[in-house]
């Protein structure tokens, strides 16, 4: 072959490449589902990220045209469900919904976790964040931070844990030793469960995401001293922080989140990761979840990958310091 020809066909060549280049990145950013899609909330109903898969899924049902069917699979804290979508196809048709924060903490307080969050999942974005609300039965003769530590320590209050090894429940023992309260924790299997007993007044004090908890404050069932963000809320403006209340920079929350299995492609990703995004930012979800406390919080899959990084090495000292385990 000439050397002429050969040139002929070497830029023939690198005109089909930088033709076939633009179109495979079309190919990669059209993935459409073709079957149902499960969202996995590793929680019972009724708790902060059922709420949350249940107000997303008919309109996310809508934008991928398949169906989205929202799937709780409790146990563990979470890790039962969260395991399942782990050893599930990573093909994007299984997706969980969970307090990222708490997954971030089971690898610190589980001798025996079945999965490895970093290694196993991928994060696809961050939805929703809901400050802790530090609430009391009515009963206690509390009405501020001060005052329930001081009763604290007569040794008559029981913590309600929504579950051992939670973020309300590392947040409670966080608190507990910035501050120097003392209290009894009485575990739960859920955050549903922990706020009905609460209620009742089979335990006094209880620090759980604003989403789930905040109806029952506005109900009177439930009295709130303070609000776990760095600032305060406007939805409870009056409410002051735990921060002002006598423990500087304390912050804590529930990071409402979507991971899908290791190894789902990344087309796959970054389509849930738009059309996810595009959901929860629309005008009536927004406003809906402001009006319960939640302030919705997106991102790219690699900035939820360094959030979750980030916690598990936060949540990670707490553990340490107050050498929690769990078989």
């Amino acid at each position: 072959m000439s050397i002429a020809r050969r040139r002929l066909v070497g830029s023939a060549c690198l005109a089909t490449l930088a033709l076939a280049a633009p179109l495979a990145a079309v190919a990669q950013a059209a993935w459409q589902p073709t079957k149902p899609i499960k969202l996995v909330v590793p929680y019972p109903p009724g708790g902060s990220s059922d709420i949350i898969a249940r107000a997303i899924s008919q309109p996310l049902s809508e934008a991928l045209k398949q169906p989205v069917i929202v799937e709780n699979r409790p146990g563990a804290n979470g890790n039962l469900g969260a395991d399942f979508v782990a050893k599930s196809a990573p093909d994007g048709y299984t997706l969980l919904l969970c307090d990222v924060g708490a997954l971030a903490i089971s690898p610190s307080i589980y001798t025996k976790l079945p999965f490895d969050p970093s290694k196993d999942l991928r994060g696809v974005t961050m939805l929703a964040y809901s400050p802790h609300l530090l609430v009391v039965h009515p009963s206690v003769k509390a009405n501020n931070l001060k005052e329930l530590i001081a009763l604290s320590k007569t040794g008559d209050l029981n913590f309600a844990v929504t579950a051992t090894g939670s973020a309300p429940h590392l947040a409670g023992v966080a608190l507990e030793r910035a501050s120097g309260a003392k209290w009894t924790y009485v575990p739960y299997k859920g955050g549903v469960q922990a706020i009905q007993d609460t209620v009742a007044g089979q335990t006094q004090v209880l620090m759980n995401g604003m989403l789930a908890t905040l109806p029952q404050v506005q109900g009177g069932k439930l009295k709130v001293l303070a609000v776990s963000k760095g600032t305060r809320m406007p939805l409870i403006g009056d409410v002051p922080t735990i921060a002002e209340q006598g423990v500087p920079g304390f912050e804590s929350g529930t990071w409402q989140g979507v991971r899908v299995a290791k190894g789902t492609p990344d087309a796959v990703v970054q389509r849930l990761n738009k059309e996810l995004i595009t959901v929860i930012r629309a005008a009536d979800i927004r406003s809906r979840l402001a009006g319960q406390g939640a302030e919705v919080v997106t991102m790219a899959p690699a900035e939820e990958e360094q959030f979750f990084n980030k916690e598990r090495a936060r949540w990670a000292k707490v553990v340490a310091d107050a050498n929690l385990k769990l078989d």
